[in-house]
């Protein structure tokens, strides 16, 4: 399936001004990309945990895999960084190549974290919690091949809830076509009740995959939900550092029910954010590419939504959650 080039960005969002809120240059310990962070409010302040990739961007190289880590800042606005001064947070052992893409929620005031890891033997994802951003606790690791994972910022009919993306490909014919699935647990350790929440086939703007995007705020009207996705055009060709890079990521949004998340409310049939800033589609690691992974509903109804871009830096965008809820109902 072929889709529209350019997809447009719905006019309820803005992007900051100021954009891109963190950089490889901000970070002390200078890693070549910054990128797919969590961002969360907690105890008073902002948390962003972030994404960093090694190399050299001036001759387009990254170093091995098994470099990348997860860095941690704080902010009293949600703009401006402090950016600690090593890294915060990585499994060490050798079955783990990498820990990367960390996303950020808070249930009864601990702050848990979800990440993925590439393994010897398949792509995990894994839950942690920590007070102090110093000491994680790891509460579960999934089996391959799943990640994306994001926590519901509260319990639901008395158990956790989590979303998801599993990638089968020998199930699928050997090719991408990936959706979004949803869990449940009574403890964060065991999940089950297993199924399928939004299939690719239900997203206009994919044909690839789909993937969770930042963990999901609640709403009077449902769990306001983000999502990313995927489509690819074989025709495209070298868009980044990569000898070819023929992908697209976009955001996507949609409403859950508040007290069975299992069941979609609505969902927009165009993209909240697509690739149009000059950080999004040129001079990136891999042009063409948005990835929310934080999103934050402030006092007044705006809606911080943060979300790597290019696989290179962090961006922000706002919008009004009234606007968002519409989207979801409306744009169908």
């Amino acid at each position: 399936m072929t889709l529209p080039n350019p997809l447009a960005s719905n006019p309820i969002v803005t992007r900051y001004a100021g954009n891109p809120v963190l950089t490889a240059a901000d970070v002390p310990y200078k890693p070549a990309l910054v990128f797919n962070a969590g961002v969360t409010k907690y105890e008073g302040r902002y948390v962003m945990m972030f994404r960093n990739d090694y190399g050299d961007a001036e001759s387009g190289t990254l170093l091995p895999h098994n470099t990348t880590n997860v860095g941690l800042a704080f902010s009293s606005d949600g703009i401006h960084w402090d950016v600690q001064e090593k890294p915060a947070f990585g499994i060490e052992s050798d079955e783990i190549i990498r820990t990367y893409d960390p996303r950020l929620t808070v249930i009864d005031g601990r702050c848990y974290l979800c990440f993925a890891v590439d393994t010897r033997h398949g792509v995990r994802g894994g839950i942690a919690v920590t007070d102090d951003f110093d000491h994680f606790e790891v509460l579960s690791m999934s089996a391959p091949d799943n990640r994306n994972m994001v926590l519901f910022p509260e319990t639901i009919g008395g158990k956790y809830v989590r979303l998801e993306r599993p990638f089968p490909v020998y199930g699928k014919s050997g090719k991408d076509s990936f959706d979004i699935w949803i869990s449940d647990s009574p403890d964060l350790k065991y999940w089950g009740n297993t199924e399928l929440l939004l299939g690719l086939e239900k997203v206009p703007f994919a044909n690839d995959k789909l993937g969770p995007a930042a963990p999901p705020i609640r709403t009077p009207q449902g769990w306001l939900t983000t999502f990313h996705a995927v489509d690819i055009d074989h025709n495209r060709g070298r868009n980044g550092w990569e000898p070819f890079w023929r992908k697209r990521y976009c955001a996507g949004i949609m409403l859950l029910d508040l007290d069975n998340p299992y069941k979609i409310v609505g969902m927009s049939k165009r993209p909240l954010l697509a690739p149009e800033a000059s950080y999004e589609v040129e001079g990136g690691f891999r042009n063409d590419v948005i990835f929310p992974g934080g999103m934050v509903l402030e006092d007044d109804g705006e809606v911080k939504l943060y979300y790597g871009a290019a696989d290179t830096v962090e961006c922000l965008a706002t919008a009004h959650v009234d606007d968002l809820v519409r989207a979801c109902l409306e744009d169908q």
